[in-house]
This record gives structure tokens, sequence and C-alpha cells, in this order.
């Protein structure tokens, strides 16, 4: 059985036997969306390697003391983090005005509660992974520290860390700033990160204009 599989199959084992009340347990016992399995599947383990710290079809109370369900709720050490998948059907073409006023009321009144969120076209999983992947890692680089490998030195633990956190492509100059450290040395680091295949050139080709980007 390939590794995700067997991960999604005793995750989603575990989530079913502690799933707290039997509203949660019955979702969790009809299985999950195509949409969440994909992500998981393709986006997720991919960049993550486990699925620690989800919890799917997570219920949260709102503020007319009704339940409303997270696709996916993300809370290491008790942090919020919200992933909703988001269908193109009806979540676009046939959303009519009082479903559209509903599920924007629903992320303000989560939002104001702590949850930080993290919307996922589906389309995005199905033709732009590698971009879902690096949203991803931004997004968990906002709770926490993620794990780096022992044998890098603490600059370039700090840079490859520095590299989750963005959005973007960023340049040595910047990374210089972060670590202060002087450009040369900066540049010297991304080099190093490059050939440890921890990083990627996004673009320029002489060296001075060059911009990185994390590799996944």
């Amino acid at each position: 059985m390939p590794r995700f599989e067997q991960q999604y199959r005793e995750w989603l084992y575990s989530n079913l036997e502690n799933g707290g009340n039997h509203r949660r347990r019955e979702l969790l016992s009809k299985g999950l969306g195509h949409g969440t399995v994909e992500f998981l599947r393709t986006v997720w383990f991919p960049a993550i390697g486990n699925l620690d710290h989800l919890f799917p079809e997570w219920e949260v109370r709102d503020f007319n003391n009704g339940y409303r369900y997270l696709d996916l709720a993300y809370m290491p050490g008790g942090v919020k983090g919200g992933i909703e998948i988001q269908g193109y059907g009806p979540h676009a073409r046939d959303l009519d005005v009082r479903r559209f006023k509903d599920l924007c009321r629903r992320h303000c009144l989560l939002a104001l509660d702590g949850w930080t969120f993290l919307p996922i076209a589906y389309p995005s999983i199905v033709e732009e992974p590698k971009q879902c992947q690096q949203l991803v890692l931004s997004f968990i680089g906002k709770f926490i520290a993620t794990d780096v490998s022992s044998t890098l030195t603490w600059l370039e633990a700090e840079t490859l860390r520095f590299a989750r956190r963005l959005l973007r492509a960023f340049t040595p100059l910047e990374l210089a700033h972060h670590l202060n450290v002087t450009d040369r040395h900066a540049r010297r680091i991304l080099h190093e990160m490059v050939q440890l295949q921890l990083l990627d050139i996004a673009s320029g080709g002489q060296q001075r204009n060059r911009t990185y980007q994390l590799r996944v």
C-alpha cells in the first residue's frame, strides 16, 4: 500500500475513534469529500510528509449557537488554523446571494474567534499543486518553526525557515537583512542551499540579479 494511503487510513480511523461527539463521528463515517482527499494526497502530504495536527470535519460553534464544520483544522499546540477546499461549482457558479452572505459571515465570525484561514480552490489543487504546496508551507510557518535538518548550520536553517514563511521569491539582500549578515555572505548561503536542493533559483540569469524560492 502506498505510504499516503496507509497514513491516510490510519489518520481517518483515529479521528473517527476519537471524534468527540456523535455529530462529527457521523460526518467522518461518510468519508471525506473528494476535494479534501485530493488536497491531502497531492498538496499537503508531498509538502509536509505527514498528517500530524490535522483534524477533518472539525466542529466549531458560531455566534448563533449553531454548529459549523471546517474541512480541515490544523491545530499544533492549540493554535487554530482552518483549511477549506472551495469547489468551483458550489462556491462560484451556483452560489446564490443568501449562501454567499452566509459564507462570508462564517469566515468573519471564525476569524474574530482567532482562526486563521487558508482557502484553496479545487482547480488549483488539480492544475497548480506546486503553488498550493508553497502556500501550505507558508501557512504552517505562521504557527510553528518547522523542523529542519540538524546537519544545517544555524544560518542555513534560518534561511530555510525564512523561505518557508514567504509567499514569493526573495533576493539575497532581503535575506541579508533578515540574517543581519553581508550581502556577499547571504549569496554564499543561498548558493549552498541551491546545491543542497533546498532552494531553487526563481529568476535572473546573472548572480547579482537572482531571486530564490523554496524548492517544492
